[in-house]
C-alpha cells in the first residue's frame, strides 16, 4: 500500500493537514484543531432508535430471512454462518446498533461496542443499495448490522519500524491523540481517502496508548488497519515507542492473513 509522506485535510472524518517537506515532529501543533468521528460527527450506524428502550428479543418474523417482509433482496454475500466478526470504524464514544430488521430507520435491539470482536454471523446478507446488512448474533440477541462496520480481525503486527521510516523520524508530540493522529495518516492511503477513526480514547500510564481504525482503503481483501499506538512520555511530550497494527478483513481471514 502506498501511503502518504505528510498528514492531509480532515474532512468528514480525520484528513490531517500540513507540507510534504514538514517533519511530524513541527506539524503536532496543527493537529490541535483537528477533530475525530466522535457525538459530533455520528456515523450511519447511530440514527436515534424508534422505541423508548430497546428491545431484548424479537420475533421470529423479524430475524428470520425465511420470512417475505424484510427490506431488501437476499444475496450470497458477506460472512457464512458460524464466522466470528468484530466491530469497525466505530467512534469511542458512539455504539453499532444491532437491529430488529436490515435498515439504518429499523427498530434498535442493542447497542454494541466500538470495538466488540465476537459476534457470530448467521450467513444472510440482503442488499439495501448502496449498504447491505448481514444477521449476526451478539450475546444471545439475534440482529441486523451495516455490513460497513464489521470485519474479521487479520494477524496483528509490530509496525513500529514501518511508521518510522515512512514519515523519516521517530514522531513526538504533545498529546497521544495527536501521536495517534500522525500514526494513523502515515499509514492511510493517498488514494481513495481513507477515513481515521479514534476507536479507543487515550490512556496514559507509564506509557500513552491509544486505538485508531484507518478504514476505506479500497481493498476488498484488506478493508482497513487498526493501530494501537503507544507513546513513551518525557519533556512534555510523547514520543512514539511502538505501533501494533491489525489487519482488518473483508472476506475473511487464514492464520492470520486476509484472503
Amino acid at each position: 500500500m502506498r501511503s502518504r509522506h505528510a498528514l492531509w485535510t480532515v474532512t468528514l472524518t480525520l484528513m490531517l493537514a500540513a507540507c510534504g517537506s514538514q517533519s511530524a515532529s513541527t506539524t503536532t501543533s496543527s493537529l490541535v484543531s483537528s477533530t475525530t468521528r466522535s457525538s459530533t460527527s455520528q456515523p450511519s450506524t447511530t440514527l436515534a432508535p424508534t422505541t423508548t428502550s430497546p428491545a431484548t428479543s424479537t420475533t421470529a418474523a423479524e430475524t428470520t430471512t425465511t420470512s417475505g417482509n424484510l427490506p431488501g433482496e437476499r444475496i450470497d454475500f458477506g460472512p457464512a454462518a458460524g464466522d466470528t466478526v468484530a466491530v469497525i470504524g466505530v467512534a469511542h464514544d458512539d455504539v453499532l446498533n444491532l437491529r430488529a430488521t436490515p435498515g439504518a430507520d429499523q427498530r434498535i435491539l442493542e447497542r454494541i461496542p466500538p470495538l466488540y470482536a465476537s459476534l457470530t454471523a448467521l450467513g444472510h446478507t440482503r442488499d439495501l443499495s448502496p449498504s447491505f446488512w448481514i444477521e449476526v448474533d451478539y450475546q444471545g440477541s439475534t440482529g441486523w448490522v451495516n455490513y460497513a462496520y464489521i470485519a474479521f480481525l487479520g494477524e496483528t503486527t509490530d509496525a513500529t519500524a514501518s511508521v518510522i521510516e515512512e514519515l523519516g523520524e521517530t514522531p513526538s508530540a504533545e498529546t497521544m491523540l495527536e501521536l495517534g493522529l500522525i500514526v494513523a495518516a502515515s499509514m492511510a492511503p493517498e488514494e481513495p481517502e481513507s477515513d481515521i477513526v479514534l476507536t479507543s480514547a487515550p490512556d496514559v500510564g507509564d506509557l500513552g496508548e491509544v486505538t485508531y481504525d484507518v478504514v476505506g482503503l479500497g481493498d476488498d481483501a484488506v478493508r482497513g488497519l487498526r493501530l494501537h499506538v503507544f507513546g513513551q512520555p518525557g519533556g512534555g511530550a510523547f514520543t512514539l515507542h511502538t505501533v501494533e497494527m491489525t489487519a482488518l478483513c473483508g472476506r475473511g481471514e487464514d492464520e492470520g492473513a486476509c484472503v
